[in-house]
């Protein structure tokens, strides 16, 4: 009796640790379409057909620690409000996981549809046609994604490495705010502008390089999740639905590593974009896509990469309430949208959010830890600061943001900038109120577990 027992608890504990060397950290990756129906809305204009290039919602499902996690990214405006909690929630259903380990982002091109499910019943319930923020637009497209991600139940691989690389972008991304010597904002340089004296102004302040994240089964790379803050418009309101730049340096990566799907996030790049280095022109829109993928191709090289283990990998999720912007007046905002004028939908956006605000409705701050990588997700058209203030809070990690996940909040600006001018922050262009930035620090803060000191 007394000698059998160690021999079965030796036993018992080969099998117990046995089941658990078994289990692996899997990745796998998703790709649909994500084009509305041609004669539906843009967000701008009529759609009347697609480039030859279509818009795409892209991502991965990482399982094998936890609840799966979905990463994803679509070729949209923007994904806003209802709209973004219900996408997330059928990719969550479809995935087997919940709400809060989604991340979605959109790109942010121009010539691309945009939800708003809250906007979308502001109009309606007015007997206002709800034009772009018709759900019939991009349900479709919601439904395509969610079906890709509930295919892939014998598609996982294998993740065994991470890797991480980081490369400069050359003559993309430039600040659009051109400030005066007191910190005031001059003028603003669009996504493209034709003013020499614009476009001779600095790039300003921007974080010129791109990150690529890549998962790997041992050799074999599986997926390349790529970051880079900057608006990715070189010119639009032409009715085809396209991905632009970007979609085209992405384009050209898939076709540089056949077989490893490429996702591309957009950073905090909300007061970024290529007007220095862009007249709008649109032969500039394959310079632009090339140098962007010649950096993607620079942060490629510079890859390294290291095992994974389960212990390694980590979500978190923090819900934060972003106050409404002080301009915005519910009784105002609904008179208004009741004499239709061509700044109705700017409107109804605008109460949608102020709506979801005064509910008291969060918004989920999100951070992927792998070893010592962390990626941020966050909301909003936000400023490259926080991006940068991200990094420098924890300059011992690898720091990656993506950014233009709830588009509900349109700008989000830093404190002081609500009070230097500039379009980004006009009434007209932010939601929030200029107390958002303490609230997203102090989230940051917790998401990567800044020492105390560092706060």
């Amino acid at each position: 009796m007394f000698t059998r027992r160690p021999v079965l608890v030796a036993w018992l504990a080969c099998l117990f640790f046995g089941f658990q060397s078994l289990a692996q950290l899997e990745v796998a990756t998703f790709d649909s379409d994500a084009n509305p129906s041609t004669g539906s809305s843009l967000a701008y204009d009529p759609m009347l057909g697609s480039g030859e290039l279509s818009l795409r919602c892209r991502g991965i499902v990482i399982r094998g620690s936890g609840d799966p996690i979905v990463l994803c990214a679509i070729d949209w405006l923007g994904v806003a409000n209802e709209s973004h909690d219900h996408f997330r929630d059928l990719l969550a259903a479809a995935a087997g996981t919940s709400r809060d380990r989604v991340a979605l982002h959109a790109v942010h091109q121009h010539d691309a549809p945009v939800a708003d499910l809250t906007a979308h019943r502001v109009l309606t319930s007015r007997d206002i046609a709800p034009g772009p923020f018709d759900d019939a637009i991009t349900a479709p497209a919601m439904t395509r994604a969610a079906r890709a991600v509930q295919s892939l139940t014998n598609r996982f691989r294998p993740w065994t490495h991470i890797g991480w690389g980081r490369g400069e972008v050359h003559q993309v991304a430039s600040n659009r705010r051109i400030p005066n010597t007191n910190g005031t904002v001059r003028a603003v340089r669009y996504t493209s502008a034709k003013d020499p004296d614009l476009r001779a102004a600095p790039e300003g302040v921007i974080d010129p390089f791109v990150i690529s994240l890549s998962f790997w089964d041992h050799d074999a790379p599986l997926a390349v999740l790529t970051y880079y803050a900057t608006h990715p418009q070189s010119y639009y309101r032409t009715g085809i639905a396209n991905p632009d730049f970007p979609g085209i340096a992405r384009f050209l990566r898939d076709q540089t590593l056949p077989g490893t799907l490429h996702v591309h996030f957009n950073g905090a790049g909300g007061n970024i974009g290529a007007g220095k280095y862009n007249d709008g022109s649109p032969t500039n829109r394959a310079v632009l896509a090339q140098r962007l993928a010649d950096g993607m191709a620079r942060s490629w090289q510079t890859t390294v990469r290291k095992p994974v283990r389960q212990s390694d990998l980590k979500w978190r999720s923090i819900p934060v309430l972003l106050p409404a912007a002080p301009h915005l007046d519910a009784a105002k905002l609904d008179a208004a949208i009741r004499r239709p004028s061509p700044a109705i939908h700017l409107q109804a956006s605008q109460f949608a959010f102020l709506q979801r605000a005064q509910a008291s409705a969060p918004i989920d701050i999100s951070c992927l830890t792998i070893g010592d990588i962390r990626v941020l997700h966050l909301p909003g058209e936000l400023f490259v600061e926080y991006q940068l203030a991200a990094q420098a809070m924890r300059p011992d990690l690898h720091v990656a943001m993506a950014s233009y996940g709830d588009y509900g909040t349109a700008y989000i600006g830093t404190e002081a900038a609500y009070s230097q001018g500039g379009y980004e922050t006009e009434p007209s262009s932010s939601s929030v109120a200029p107390q958002s930035q303490g609230i997203l620090f102090r989230a940051l803060h917790q998401l990567l577990d800044t020492p105390p000191s560092a706060r």
